[in-house]
């Protein structure tokens, strides 16, 4: 993967010729630089292997499966293309019509060189299997954390609504007028009746649109031997997941929840990125476009607003494990 500093060679990583990072400073080899460059790399490399990613999407009983993605549909163009250029924490800039206010950076936006145009926002998890969570089971059952900015749901809402740019009062329509009852969003208990109608709408919208679900997520796993840090024979991997499936790591958290104890009882992380997402599209399918800043700063509920939600290796196993 690493291009070694020889006499012809500067430093780099495999595939990105065209970046707005230099590997020959000292700063692009920082962890913040290379939870995001590595991967996107090591994507390139699968694709020189004639190897694909594995593609988590969601089905029509609202559950993952999994299914295979090669780089070129991800990236939107051949990852060895001259005409491909890594933008790192990057505006994508399509998105901007959706949104009142700074549109934030994503992780990886790639570009056509002879044009401009963006192609594909990624956002990038690079995470550790297994993770302290699962480091003492058997490897069968070995996890990666998975922690989520709220720059993530932001993205996540936008890629929903790009689907519905033509016709957002769908999501509208769907919503009703249920919600109308909410004297106070930023009230905990104004809210919490209403979740689980939130997680109805969502799930709607996911099956309307299953046929248009779209890479969303890139999750490279660094696996190693237990709790050392010694890599394993084969250590490294690439999950991609779908916007649609990506929703069902916060959701199927609250539908726990509902099913072990009949409602909702506070608004825990999990269940304010419910309330985010949904309060995102509702706006949108009122006037197109939606205050991401506003939403998540006001809906904060006594929360810190530095991370959407976290989910454990325990947890993000069940939707990556192999079929058996």
């Amino acid at each position: 993967m690493f291009l070694g500093n020889t006499k012809n060679q500067k430093p780099g990583l495999f595939g990105l010729k065209n970046s707005n990072r230099d590997f020959t400073q000292k700063n692009a080899w920082g962890k913040n630089c290379f939870n995001s460059s590595f991967p996107a790399s090591l994507c390139s490399y699968l694709h020189h292997r004639n190897l694909e990613n594995i593609y988590i999407k969601l089905n029509s009983n609202l559950r993952v499966e999994h299914s295979n993605i090669d780089t070129t549909n991800f990236y939107g163009i051949d990852p060895q293309s001259d005409n491909l250029f890594y933008a790192f924490e990057t505006q994508f800039t399509p998105y901007q019509q959706y949104l009142i206010g700074t549109l934030p950076g994503v992780d990886l936006v790639t570009q056509a060189r002879d044009t401009g145009i963006c192609l594909q926002a990624i956002e990038i998890k690079l995470t550790a299997l297994p993770d302290n969570t699962t480091c003492d089971l058997s490897e069968e059952f070995y996890g990666c954390e998975i922690v989520v900015r709220p720059d993530t749901i932001v993205y996540l809402a936008c890629s929903i609504a790009e689907t519905f740019r033509q016709n957002p009062s769908y999501i509208k329509n769907l919503a009703g007028e249920n919600f109308s009852g909410i004297s106070d969003w930023t009230e905990p208990d104004c809210v919490i009746p209403y979740i689980p109608q939130m997680i109805n709408v969502i799930d709607s919208i996911a099956l309307s649109i299953l046929e248009n679900q779209k890479p969303f997520l890139m999750q490279p796993i660094w696996k190693t031997e237990g709790k050392s840090p010694k890599l394993s024979e084969n250590c490294l991997d690439v999950f991609v997941w779908s916007d649609l499936a990506f929703t069902r790591l916060f959701i199927d958290l609250a539908k726990l929840e509902l099913n072990a104890f009949g409602r909702i009882r506070s608004i825990a992380r999990h269940t304010r990125t419910i309330v985010w997402l949904f309060r995102m599209l509702y706006d949108f399918s009122v006037n197109s476009s939606f205050s991401h800043r506003r939403i998540i700063d006001a809906l904060s509920y006594n929360t810190k607003n530095d991370k959407a939600f976290a989910v454990s290796g325990r947890v993000t196993h069940a939707y990556m494990r192999a079929d058996s």
